[in-house]
C-alpha cells in the first residue's frame, strides 16, 4: 500500500512538473456539419460528389477529421420541415441547405447555427439582406435564377437550335421563389423571337411524364426546363422522358442533356456545391455568416 502512494505521488508530481501548454492539451474536437437537400440520396448525385470534393481540397475527411450528417428529402417537399429540424436538434457547427424551399426551411428552423446555402435568388427570397452584406446567421452560394437572363437566354439558344420553332414549352414549378422573374424573361425573349410560350407548371415528380405527354400533345417544338423540383430531382428520368415523347430540351440542369435533352446552359452544379466547402471552412475557422459576402 504504501509503495502504491509512493508511486501515485510520484506520478502526480511528474504530472504537475509537465509544462502548462502540455498539460492543457485535449484531443481536438472534431468539427460536425448537417447537410440538406431535397434531392434523392441514390447514385451519389453530384450535389453531395460536389461538396465532398470541396471538403477534400479544405483538408478534411469524413470520419477523421469533420462529421457530417446527411440528410435527403427524397423529392418530397413535405419532408423538408421535419428534417431540417433534426438536424438543428443536432447543434451542428454549420447547416449546409441547397435548394430555395430546403434553405427557406433552414431559416424557419434556427437563427442562430450559421448556415451556408446554395440557392437560386437568396435577397429576392428574403434569405439574405444582400450579396454583398448578407447580415444574419446564412451566407453561402447564389445561383442567380432569375436574375441574370438566363431562362431568356436558354429560350434563345434553343430558338438559334431549332430556327422552325414557334411553340416552346415552359416546365416550371409554380411554388419557385425565381417564378415571375423567369417566366417574364421567357415571354420577353419568345416575343422577340416569334415564338409562343406554353406554360407547363409541375410540383411532383409523379407528374412528369403527364406533363411533358400534354406538351407533345401540344406540337410544342421544344422545352426549357427550369432547374428547380422536380426536375433537380429526377433529371434522368426527366431526360429519358423528353427522348420518348421525341422532345429537344434545353436545361441548366447538365443531367437532363446527358440523359436525352439537348443543350444545357447555366451554372455547374458539381462547382457550386464544392464551392460550399470554403464557406464551411471559413466559419469552421471564426468566421461569421454575417461577414463573408454571397
Amino acid at each position: 500500500m504504501l509503495r502504491l502512494c509512493a508511486a501515485a505521488l510520484l506520478a502526480t508530481s511528474a504530472t504537475a512538473a509537465w509544462p502548462p501548454a502540455v498539460r492543457a492539451q485535449q484531443p481536438a474536437k472534431v468539427p460536425r456539419v448537417g447537410w440538406i437537400w431535397n434531392g434523392r440520396s441514390a447514385g451519389n448525385p453530384i450535389e453531395a460528389a460536389g461538396f465532398r470534393q470541396g471538403l477534400y481540397e479544405f483538408g478534411y475527411t469524413e470520419g477523421q477529421n469533420i462529421v457530417v450528417d446527411y440528410r435527403f428529402g427524397e423529392g418530397r417537399n413535405d419532408r423538408i420541415a421535419d428534417l431540417a429540424a433534426e438536424l438543428v436538434q443536432l447543434q451542428p457547427d454549420v447547416l449546409v441547405a441547397l435548394g430555395d424551399l430546403t434553405v427557406g426551411a433552414v431559416k424557419s428552423a434556427t437563427t442562430t447555427i450559421p448556415v451556408v446555402s446554395m440557392s437560386g435568388d437568396p435577397v429576392g427570397a428574403g434569405v439574405v439582406a444582400s450579396l454583398a452584406r448578407p447580415g444574419g446567421n446564412i451566407t453561402g452560394v447564389s445561383m442567380m435564377k432569375g436574375l441574370e437572363g438566363l431562362t431568356g437566354k436558354r429560350v434563345e439558344l434553343l430558338k438559334d437550335a431549332l430556327p422552325k420553332a414557334t411553340r416552346i414549352g415552359l416546365m416550371f414549378n409554380p411554388d419557385s421563389p425565381t417564378l415571375v422573374r423567369s417566366l417574364a424573361q421567357a415571354e420577353e425573349v419568345a416575343s422577340r423571337l416569334g415564338v409562343v410560350i406554353r406554360a407547363s407548371p409541375t410540383r411532383l415528380g409523379e407528374n412528369l411524364e403527364a406533363a411533358i405527354a400534354a406538351l407533345a400533345r401540344e406540337d410544342v417544338d421544344g422545352v426549357d426546363i427550369e432547374p428547380v423540383l422536380p426536375f433537380a430531382t429526377y433529371p434522368r428520368e426527366t431526360g429519358e422522358l423528353l427522348v420518348k415523347y421525341r422532345l429537344p430540351a434545353i436545361s441548366e440542369l447538365r443531367q437532363i442533356a446527358e440523359n436525352g435533352g439537348l443543350l444545357s446552359y447555366g451554372p455547374n452544379a458539381f462547382d457550386a456545391t464544392r464551392r460550399l466547402a470554403y464557406f464551411v471552412d471559413r466559419i469552421l475557422k471564426g468566421a461569421k455568416p454575417a461577414d463573408l459576402p454571397v
